[in-house]
C-alpha cells in the first residue's frame, strides 16, 4: 500500500516513520512498521488462500492519514508554510516510479497470458490505474470484490485502493494549507481547526459510507466518499494523540486487544455485503488502539514484536508487496487454469511476490528517493514527474491504438463462409468455400454488443424515471410503423435485439429497447435490488405510455452448468398485468450457462477442446421451464431457439465459423446476427398479423 513520508523535507524514505519529539511523541515509531506488515500481510494471505476481505487496507488508509497529519502539524508548529504543488510533485514522485514498473511489467505479462478478449480491460484499467481513478473505472463497472475466481479479475484490481489515497493525498493538503491560512489570519488554533473540519468530514462520510453499503453495497466499496470517514479518522487519532498518555498496563491491553481484533477481523466477521460501512469501525479502531498503545515500556507489550527487524523490513516493503501480490496472483492463476491458488501455488505466489518486492524497493524505489535533481527545482520535480508517467502511458496509449485498429477493421463476413447458427438448420448445404476466419475478431469478442442506435424521442420519449430515459434506444422504419414492438429485461435480452432488428427493419416495426443489465422486467414482484425495482416500476409506466403492440423479454433463466432452468423473475404475474393492457407478449429461453468463460477458453485452449465444449444435456433441459405455462397464459407466446445454438449432443463455443459467447453466458453480436433467420422463421409461425 500506499506509505507516506511524515518528515518535513526530502531524504527520508517514503514510508517513514519518523517525527519530531512533541507533547511526548516519539521521533520514530518503529511499531507502525511493523503494522504495515502486519496489513499487507493479512491483505496478501486473504487475496491468495481464503478470498475474502481482510481489513488490511482499511488499516493502510488510516495509517496514511495518520502519518500525513503529523507532518502537516509539525510544519504548522515549525512555521513552514507549504508550497502545494510541490508537495504534490514530492509525493507522486516517489509513488509513481514503483507503481509505473508494475504496470509496464504487467501490461507486457498481459500481452502474453492474458486472452484477447480481456485486453480493452487491462488497457482501460492500467490507464485508469496510472491515473488514481482505478476505483471509479470499478465503480463504474460494479465489479464484485468478493468474487472466488480470481483468474477471471483484473490484474489492476487492486489499484483501487491507491487510487484513492492518491485523490486523499490531493484532497487532504488542500485542507491543512486553507486551515493554516485561516487560523494564521484569524489567529484561531490550528489543531482546533482541523480537529473541527476532519469530526465534520467523518460524521459525513461515515453516515454516507453506511446508507450507501446497505443500499448499494458494491458501488460503495470504490466509492471515495464512503471511504474519507477512515482517512478523517486516522488524522483526528493524530489530532488527538498527545492528550493521550494511558498508564503502561493500559497500552500493553490496548496494544494486544488492537492486533488480534485486527488479525481476527476477517476471520470473525462475514464482512461481504457490510464493507465499507459500520463494520470497518472494526479495524480501524483496532489500528487506532494499537498506534495508542504506541511503546508500552513493558516486555509484554506487542510493541516488541512489531518493533522486531523482520517485521519492521517487511514494513518497509509493503508497498512493493502489496503492488506485486495481485497481478502475480491473477496472472498465474490463468496460467495455471484454475479459480483458486490453493495452499502450495499460493506459497509460490507469495514469495514469488515477495522477491519482486524486496527487488522493487532496492532498485528501484530507494535509488530514485535519493535522487536529488528533481528536488533542486520545480521544473527538474514536473520533467521527472512527467517522464515517469509517459513510461507507462506511451506503451498503454500504443497499444490501446493498436488493439483498437485491429477491433474495428472489418472482416468479410457471409452466409457462405459464416453460417453461423444456420448451420444448425436442418436443411442447411454447406456451400463449397474457402475455410474462413472465425468471426468476430479475439479483440473484439469482449465487446461484441447489440445496442440500437436511435434515441427514444416525440411520443417515444419516457415521461418518468431518469435510468428509462436514459436507457432507451429505438430503431425506426423509413415510412409509416405497421407495429410497435419493445424489448424489456436485462442483458440476455438485449442481446437478442441483433436478431431481431433485421425482422423490424423488413416489417417497418418501431422497435424500442429499454433494458438494464442485471434487472429482469417483474414489475410486480420485487427483485431485491432497489435500483432494478425502480427502474422497472418506471418501465412499467412507460410501456402504459407507449402501449406498444408487443412486448419481447426472456421468459426464463438457466443456471450456469445444470440442466435446471427457473422462469424469469416476475413473468406470471408480468405476463398478466400486460395482457390485462391488451398488449402481447413474446418470452424468448433462455441460452445455456456456464460457469467459465467460453470465448477465453476456445481461444487459449482451441475451440475443439473438450473442456470447452458443453454437454447439451448437462446445460439444457428437454422440456422448457414455461412448458406448463403454454395456452394458460393469454396473449402470451414463447420462443425457443436453442436448437440453432446447441447441436443435438454439444453447445459448442465455435458454430458455423462464428463465436458464439462472448464470455460465460452472453452471445456475440456477431453470432446472434446468424439467429436472424430463424427467429424470423419462428416469428411467423407464432404470430399472425
Amino acid at each position: 500500500m500506499t506509505q507516506t513520508s511524515v518528515q518535513t523535507t526530502g531524504g527520508t524514505a517514503a514510508g517513514s516513520t519518523t517525527a519530531t519529539v512533541r507533547n511526548g511523541l516519539r521521533s520514530f515509531r518503529p511499531e507502525i512498521q511493523g503494522l504495515r506488515a502486519l496489513a499487507v500481510l493479512m491483505v496478501v494471505t486473504y487475496h491468495v488462500w481464503f478470498g475474502r476481505v481482510s481489513g488490511g487496507v482499511d488499516a493502510f488508509l488510516l495509517i496514511s492519514a495518520f502519518l500525513m497529519t503529523m507532518q502537516f502539524t509539525r510544519r504548522f508548529d515549525k512555521g513552514q508554510r507549504v508550497n502545494l504543488p510541490k508537495h504534490y510533485l514530492h509525493v507522486f514522485r516517489r509513488l509513481l516510479p514503483a507503481a509505473v514498473l508494475v504496470i509496464v511489467a504487467v501490461l507486457l505479462a498481459s500481452r502474453f497470458l492474458v486472452p484477447a478478449t480481456r485486453w480493452a480491460e487491462v488497457i482501460g484499467q492500467g490507464l485508469a490505474s496510472l491515473f488514481y481513478v482505478q476505483n471509479w473505472a470499478l465503480q463504474s463497472q460494479a465489479v464484485d470484490y468478493y468474487a472466488a475466481d480470481h483468474s477471471l479479475a483484473s490484474p489492476f484490481q487492486h489499484f483501487w485502493s491507491l487510487s484513492i489515497q492518491g485523490q486523499v493525498f490531493i484532497l487532504w493538503p488542500l485542507i491543512f494549507v486553507l486551515c493554516a491560512v485561516l487560523a494564521r489570519k484569524m489567529k484561531w488554533n490550528y489543531r482546533g481547526i482541523l480537529l473541527a473540519v476532519f469530526a465534520v468530514i467523518f460524521l459525513a462520510s461515515f453516515i454516507h459510507s453506511v446508507q450507501y453499503t446497505a443500499s448499494h453495497q458494491l458501488l460503495a466499496y470504490f466509492d471515495t466518499f464512503s471511504r474519507l470517514w477512515e482517512f478523517a479518522l486516522g488524522s483526528l487519532l493524530a489530532l488527538l494523540l498527545p492528550y493521550l498518555n494511558p498508564a503502561r498496563g493500559v497500552r500493553v491491553f490496548l496494544g494486544w486487544a488492537g492486533v488480534v481484533a485486527m488479525l481476527s477481523c476477517g476471520f470473525v466477521l462475514d464482512v461481504q455485503g457490510v464493507f465499507p460501512g459500520y463494520v470497518a469501525l472494526w479495524p480501524t479502531l483496532a489500528v487506532s488502539a494499537v498506534i495508542v498503545a504506541g511503546a508500552s515500556g513493558s516486555r509484554w507489550g506487542v510493541d516488541r514484536i512489531l518493533s522486531s527487524a523482520p517485521l519492521t523490513r517487511l514494513g518497509g516493503n509493503s508497498y512493493a508487496l502489496y503492488l506485486w501480490h495481485w497481478p502475480v496472483l491473477t496472472l498465474t492463476l490463468i496460467v495455471a487454469d484454475r479459480d483458486s491458488a490453493g495452499f502450495l501455488l499460493g506459497l509460490g505466489v507469495i514469495a514469488f511476490s515477495l522477491v519482486l518486492a524486496v527487488l522493487t524497493t532496492r532498485f528501484v524505489e530507494k535509488p530514485l528517493r535519493s535522487w536529488s535533481w528533481p528536488e533542486t527545482r520545480t521544473r527538474n520535480a514536473v520533467l521527472a514527474t512527467v517522464a515517469f508517467v509517459l513510461c507507462a502511458a506511451v506503451p498503454l496509449t500504443a497499444w490501446r491504438a493498436d488493439y483498437s485498429a485491429k477491433s474495428l477493421t472489418p472482416v468479410s463476413v457471409s452466409t457462405a463462409t459464416n453460417p453461423g447458427a444456420t448451420s444448425l438448420d436442418p436443411g442447411y448445404v454447406p456451400m463449397d468455400e474457402p475455410t474462413s476466419t472465425v468471426v468476430p475478431r479475439p479483440e473484439r469478442v469482449g465487446n461484441d454488443w447489440t445496442t440500437l442506435d436511435g434515441s427514444c424521442a416525440g411520443d417515444f420519449q419516457p415521461a418518468v424515471g431518469d435510468e428509462v430515459i436514459r436507457n432507451c434506444a429505438m430503431q425506426t422504419p423509413d415510412g409509416p410503423a405497421s407495429k410497435t414492438v419493445l424489448v424489456v429485461g436485462h442483458s440476455h435480452a438485449q442481446q437478442m435485439l441483433a436478431a431481431i432488428k433485421p425482422l423490424a427493419e423488413k416489417e417497418h416495426w418501431n422497435l424500442i429497447a429499454d433494458v438494464k443489465g442485471g434487472c429482469p422486467y417483474s414489475p410486480l414482484e420485487l427483485t431485491g435490488n432497489e435500483e432494478c425495482d425502480e427502474f422497472n416500476g418506471d418501465l412499467r409506466q412507460y410501456i402504459s405510455q407507449v402501449k406498444p403492440d408487443l412486448v419481447i423479454t426472456m421468459a426464463t433463466q438457466s443456471t450456469p452448468d445444470s440442466p435446471q432452468e427457473e422462469m424469469s423473475l416476475g413473468f406470471t404475474q408480468m405476463a398478466r398485468d400486460l395482457d390485462h393492457q391488451g398488449i402481447k407478449l413474446l418470452g424468448i429461453r433462455d441460452n445455456p450457462r456456464s460457469s467459465k468463460n467460453l470465448a477465453e477458453c476456445a481461444l487459449s485452449k482451441g475451440m475443439d477442446n473438450p473442456s470447452c465444449l458443453l454437454n447439451r444435456s448437462d446445460v439444457l433441459s428437454q422440456t422448457p421451464a414455461y412448458a406448463s405455462l403454454q395456452g394458460s397464459l393469454k396473449n402470451t407466446t414463447f420462443m425457443d431457439l436453442s436448437n440453432y445454438i446447441c447441436t443435438p449432443s454439444e453447445c459448442p463455443p465455435v458454430v458455423g465459423n462464428v463465436r458464439v459467447f462472448l464470455d460465460s453466458n452472453h452471445l456475440t453480436q456477431t453470432f446472434v446476427e446468424t439467429l436472424a433467420t430463424p427467429f424470423a422463421t419462428e416469428f411467423a409461425r407464432l404470430f399472425r398479423w
